[in-house]
Formats: structure tokens, sequence, C-alpha cells
């Protein structure tokens, strides 16, 4: 169990706590507070120390099975594998930036209306990953793929395809927020408007259907008309996830939608991924460790552009088949 105290050692910076600290012989660093959820820290002048027992990474998997425990008493059960037909079918996908090789020979099945995790340290392809889904890595020049990723058994590089409407089907959401300099209101139904329809009658009812979905109408129905880059860190990424519901998706990506929000709005975002996986398949992109226990269905482990190890979030993190997951989960890396 990891322990944080308040002590007499006065941080002057992120790059202090960013240099490795000895606390009873274990090694703690900037990525092991970032994998276990105390990344906040980093961006605050505290006096922060981590106390371990030298027993700490073999009781690190008991402390998930604790937070996957509390899910199953708070009602947020993991929707079994076996139930969910595939959304995604991703067979032997290879992917380069020019000549450098980002991905490696993924193959992964993707649950309907379930949230999968990709997790492993910065750099090993999560990201490039997540962007294949949509196509999104079109815009960058050069590269290419070998390999098949089917939407409903359908391959999405097909010639055939409509990107239009794959963009509409796949709505991603970033690590920053990047809402429009619009009205909330206008941010909504950007979409919509694109899309052709103009009747205001339809596009309000997207607007107040969408922000209840990402739970922010209560907090903006009295000001939709104000600029919507006057919203708080955490109110701009809900736009965001309102903003990408309006075009009436099946899938949504999230590439580390709360790393840079504070912990009671980094809750919100997650109470808002359990609600929408009843009606999307949501593919997260966290470097959270217990943000994925507490969130995914399934979870993914990536390392140097490869999948070492996939499966049910709750065998993954209690009982993982691969000893460099382990490794990963518990901190001893990453």
């Amino acid at each position: 169990m990891i322990v944080v105290i308040l002590k007499d050692y006065q941080a002057k910076g992120k790059g202090n706590l960013g240099k490795e600290k000895q606390n009873h012989n274990i090694t703690v660093s900037s990525s092991f507070l970032h994998n276990h959820g105390l990344g906040y820290y980093l961006n605050m002048n505290l006096n922060l120390e981590v106390l371990m027992s030298k027993d700490f990474f073999p009781m690190a998997t008991t402390s998930y099975a604790a937070i996957l425990t509390e899910r199953n008493l708070n009602g947020r059960e993991l929707t079994p594998q076996n139930n969910s037909s595939p959304k995604y079918k991703i067979n032997n996908l290879n992917f380069w930036y020019g000549t450098h090789q980002a991905l490696f020979n993924i193959n992964l099945s993707i649950p309907e209306r379930s949230v999968t995790a990709l997790i492993g340290p910065s750099g090993c392809g999560k990201s490039t990953f997540l962007r294949c889904l949509n196509r999104m890595n079109d815009l960058v020049e050069g590269t290419s793929h070998t390999g098949e990723i089917l939407l409903d058994n359908e391959d999405i590089y097909r010639r055939s395809l409509n990107m239009v409407d794959l963009r509409r089907r796949v709505g991603m959401v970033f690590q920053k927020s990047n809402p429009f300099p619009k009205s909330i209101f206008e941010n909504v139904v950007y979409g919509p408007r694109v899309a052709g329809i103009q009747n205001s009658a339809v596009l309000n009812e997207i607007c107040e259907r969408c922000l209840k979905n990402a739970a922010l109408w209560d907090e903006v129905k009295d000001r939709l008309n104000q600029s919507a880059l006057n919203l708080s860190g955490g109110q701009a990424q809900r736009l965001c996830i309102a903003r990408a519901l309006a075009t009436d998706p099946e899938v949504i990506l999230l590439d580390e939608p709360a790393s840079a929000l504070d912990p009671a709005s980094t809750a919100r975002i997650e109470d808002l991924v359990f609600e929408l996986k009843r009606d999307y398949t949501i593919i997260i992109v966290t470097h959270n460790m217990q943000q994925a226990a507490r969130v995914s269905d399934q979870t993914a482990f990536f390392y140097q552009g490869k999948i070492v190890e996939v499966g049910p979030t709750d065998h993954l993190y209690t009982r993982p088949q691969v000893k460099q997951t382990e490794d990963y989960i518990t901190g001893r890396f990453g």
C-alpha cells in the first residue's frame, strides 16, 4: 500500500521530483508516481515523500484487487468479454512513420459497448495505435501500414471507404482539451451543422442531449451563448466529449483525457466513461494504472510497439501471465 505524507523535503518543482529518490531501499521516480495515480502531486509545491514496505511489489496486485472489489461494490462490474461481440478486430497490424516501424504485428479484438484501456510507457505505440482506428495517422506524411483493421467486419482501409462516415462513426477526444473559439452551443452543434442540419429545434435538442450525456448540462445551461474558452479545464474536456457525441458515433477514442486535470475533474471523467459505455465502445489511452483498473473492462499492455499481454482487466492486474506485465503494473519500470 502506498502512503503519501508531508515531510521535511521541499520540492523546488517538477524537475526535482523527476530525479529518483530513495526511501526504505525502494527507488521512487516521477514515472512511478504517475503510474500509481500520484502524478498530480508533481505539479504542486508540496513536501512529498512516498513510504513503502520492503514487501511493496508483491502487495501491488493486492491494491489493484481492492480497486476492482470497490468497483463491484459500487455497481461498476466489468462487462463480461464473452457476452460482447467484437466492434473492432485488428489482424497483424504493422505501422511505419517513414522508415521507422512504430507497431509490430498487432492482433486485438475490441468488444462492443465496453471500455478497453491501452497502457504502457511513453513511446510504446499506444497513441499511434489509437489514431489508426479512425485513420487520423493518414494526416501524417510518409506513413504506411500492413494488416487489417475491421470495424463491424469491414476493413477501414478499403478503397470504397467513406472517410467522412468513418470519422462520424469513430469520435476522438485528445489529451489537451481543444474547444473551438465559439460559444458553448456552437461547439456542440458544429458537427451536425457541417453534416447539413440547420433546423434550430433539432440543434437545440442535440445540444441539450449531448451536454447531459457529458454531465455538463447543469453547469452550463444558463450560458450556452458564452465563449467555450471561459470553461475550466475539466469542463472544457467534457465539452469536447459532448462535441464528439453530437455526430452520433459508435466508438469514442480517448487519448489520455484526464492527464492534465485535477483529481476532482478526473473523477468526473471516469464517472462519465462508465456511463457512456452503455451506449458506446470506448478505447482509452492512459498512463494512470489505477485509472485503467477503475474504468476498463479489457486492458492491453503495449511495450516497444508490441502488445505484450491483453485480457480482462481483473485478470491482467491481479494475475498477469507475463512477468514484464507484472513488472510494469507494479512500478519496476516505466
